[in-house]
């Protein structure tokens, strides 16, 4: 996978505001539900910072949503094609991960995200971001090791995991080389 060529922090953020704005939420409120400072909601939405997979997701459950769907909603694409130089492309900066959207803009529960998770990087979500999907990983190349709760799963290439019952999650490339593994979604 490519690096960055379309950084979309200020959509993101764009998007965050008109899901507030939507719900009729202030900042307050939507500090309150996602755990998230208003202080730093404010930086997101402006664009003047890029948030980490952490903050997204606590963002995402508050909205009632997956971390996918609002970057897809961020970076939205019609048609039954989406092409390699229109999938929205996330790096978090905490981590270097870097997530693409591989699927089409459609009312299908189904949604395909590829990751790169540089070696020795290691990215923690909590339960609420499996909470509205189902999910199964496929490791294309490297290690990773996922942790699910108190369980460590160690991938090698080939191998794919169907996650269980939502858990706090660890996902973990030892190296030597990236993780780049491929993540199904089926929300609902």
């Amino acid at each position: 996978m490519s690096d960055i060529a379309n950084d979309i922090s200020s959509t993101i953020g764009k998007r965050i505001y008109a899901e507030r704005a939507i719900r009729n939420w202030s900042l307050i409120e939507l500090a309150d539900r996602s755990g998230v400072s208003k202080a730093m909601l404010s930086t997101i939405e402006r664009g003047k910072t890029s948030p980490t997979a952490a903050l997204l997701v606590r963002i995402a459950a508050a909205f009632g949503m997956t971390l996918s769907t609002l970057i897809a909603r961020a970076e939205r694409q019609g048609g039954a094609v989406s092409r390699e130089g229109d999938q929205p492309v996330w790096r978090d900066p905490a981590t270097g991960y870097v997530r693409r959207h591989l699927s089409p803009e459609s009312d299908m529960p189904l949604e395909l995200v590829r990751v790169r998770l540089p070696a020795g990087a290691r990215v923690a979500l909590p339960a609420a971001s499996y909470a509205f999907i189902r999910q199964q990983i496929w490791l294309v190349a490297g290690q990773l090791e996922f942790t699910e709760g108190d369980i460590v799963h160690a991938l090698g290439p080939g191998d794919c995991l169907a996650l269980g019952a939502p858990a706090d999650c660890v996902f973990h490339a030892p190296g030597p080389e990236d993780a780049d593994y491929l993540v199904a979604l089926v929300k609902g």
